[in-house]
């Protein structure tokens, strides 16, 4: 079980790097997860990622205090008035419009209710 839950930290570590360069894809979640999974399959990966300068205070700040660096708040505030702003420019239809705008309402009342790292 290992095995697996090295090779999901790997591969998240990958989208997470990838995320870095895409701007529509997140870096932090997937480092998140990848430091999930490596705490459950290698104490020496894990540690690593813990250790990353750029990755690192991210990680230690959610593990420890559940937070949310105001950076990070601010760019995923921009990131979601951009995609439903690029909703709106395609002309989707009202109910899509909907659900999108309660779920994104709902991403940020969560992003900017937890306590800023």
């Amino acid at each position: 079980m290992r095995i697996v839950w090295a090779s999901l930290g790997v591969l998240s570590v990958a989208l997470g790097l990838i995320g870095a360069v895409l701007p529509l894809l997140p870096t932090v979640p997937f480092m998140l997860l990848a430091a999930y999974c490596f705490s459950r399959s290698s104490e020496r990966l894990h540690h690593w990622l813990l250790a990353h300068p750029t990755f690192g205070p991210p990680i230690a700040d959610w593990q420890d205090r559940g937070a949310i660096s105001l950076r990070g708040k601010r760019l995923a505030t921009l990131s979601i008035a951009v995609v439903f702003t690029i909703s709106l420019a395609l002309g989707l239809r009202w109910q899509i419009l909907a659900i999108q705008a309660v779920t994104l309402c709902c991403v940020l009342i969560f992003i900017w209710s937890r306590p800023s790292a």
